[in-house]
């Protein structure tokens, strides 16, 4: 009887997230969404996704080359920046820019934006027998939506990245500047911007924000995204902003290149003092290569089961609180953060190297 009850309350349960996962946020068309990292990666696929849908996108890119490819692969809609997180005055460049973009539309005592050239809203369509012309209405308002409606914060490295042994502390300041005190900077910048459009923040985390198995900052910084996400989540609510996490498992990106770990892990070990090289010894460096080539092997190369969550968070009008990613993320890496870290640290001891000197 109790499991049956209990089987109805899960399908209802179901069935209502089902119904509000469904519906979509009205104007689209006019509405702002700033993304950082679109050089390449999720943030160009999001960027081309959202375009390609009728968003209003500034894609912020690091370099000049990564700007100009992504015009050439969208509409004139779609506009660049040149932003690095990790420099406040590029920061506080961009949010001047973006102020500029988005404007004081809707803002209280402002007069509503003027419609489109093509408005097809029913509030500026005159209704006319036979198809007529659109009225000559003024406004359009349900497509008065103020500010910057969504900020997607997706820049991020992965190196230096080793045994934590190997590094120095710039090494972790090198990832925790990009991935988590640069987002940090980038949304308290232009989070006033969101509060005005009741938005959307949507940071982009990992599966590593939920566990952790090697060293360096990239696993420090995507704990640190989700716990600055959840404080965030929570003072926001009763402005009407809601605020996201992505949390991929492993695809194939530039942060997961063989070339650039492999590259890293060698530059690293030949800085290495003879002592701490004699310590881990040349196999274990050689492992560790190995594992990340293997790795690769394994990364999705489907960018899209990310950029559709980010998607979805930007544009449903219930987004959930976290997506994850990949089937990895689904059924492996955080049902895994749920056991006792006695079984996680003997299923990740698996595949780590064994070091020469082991006690």
């Amino acid at each position: 009887m109790w499991l049956y009850v209990a089987v109805v309350l899960v399908g209802l349960y179901l069935l209502r997230r089902w119904h509000r996962e469904r519906q979509m946020v009205p104007g689209l068309p006019e509405k702002y969404v700033l993304i950082t990292g679109c050089d390449s990666g999720f943030g160009n696929l999001l960027a081309r996704q959202l375009d390609a849908r009728g968003l209003r996108v500034l894609a912020a890119c690091l370099t000049e080359t990564g700007a100009a490819q992504l015009r050439a692969a969208t509409s004139p809609r779609l506009q660049t920046l040149l932003l690095d997180v990790t420099s406040s005055q590029s920061i506080a460049a961009a949010t001047a820019w973006v102020q500029e973009c988005v404007g004081d539309r809707g803002r209280i005592g402002q007069p509503p934006h003027p419609c489109p050239p093509v408005c097809w809203h029913s509030q500026c369509w005159s209704g006319a027998v036979g198809g007529g012309a659109a009225s000559a209405h003024p406004v359009c308002v349900s497509s008065v939506h103020p500010g910057l409606w969504g900020l997607v914060n997706n820049a991020g490295v992965s190196v230096p990245t080793a045994s934590n042994e190997w590094l120095t502390k710039d090494d972790f300041v090198k990832v925790l500047d990009v991935n988590l005190v640069g987002l940090i900077e980038v949304t308290l910048s232009l989070l006033p911007l969101v509060k005005r459009a009741r938005g959307r923040v949507v940071n982009v985390a990992s599966v590593m924000g939920r566990i952790s198995f090697f060293g360096g900052g990239y696993c420090i910084s995507k704990f640190g995204v989700e716990a600055f996400s959840d404080s965030l989540r929570i003072e926001m609510r009763d402005f009407g902003v809601k605020v996201s996490i992505i949390e991929p498992g492993y695809f194939k990106t530039m942060i997961t290149s063989t070339k650039s770990l492999e590259k890293n892990l060698i530059s690293i070990w030949e800085k290495l003092p003879e002592e701490t090289k004699a310590s881990y010894g040349e196999n274990y460096l050689k492992k560790c290569l190995l594992v990340t080539r293997d790795m690769e092997k394994k990364c999705n190369p489907n960018l899209a089961l990310v950029t559709n969550c980010m998607e979805h968070a930007l544009t449903c009008r219930y987004p959930r609180t976290r997506y994850s990613a990949g089937w990895d993320a689904k059924l492996f890496y955080i049902p895994l953060s749920y056991l006792p870290s006695a079984l996680t640290d003997i299923v990740f001891s698996w595949s780590h190297p064994t070091p020469a000197q082991r006690a």
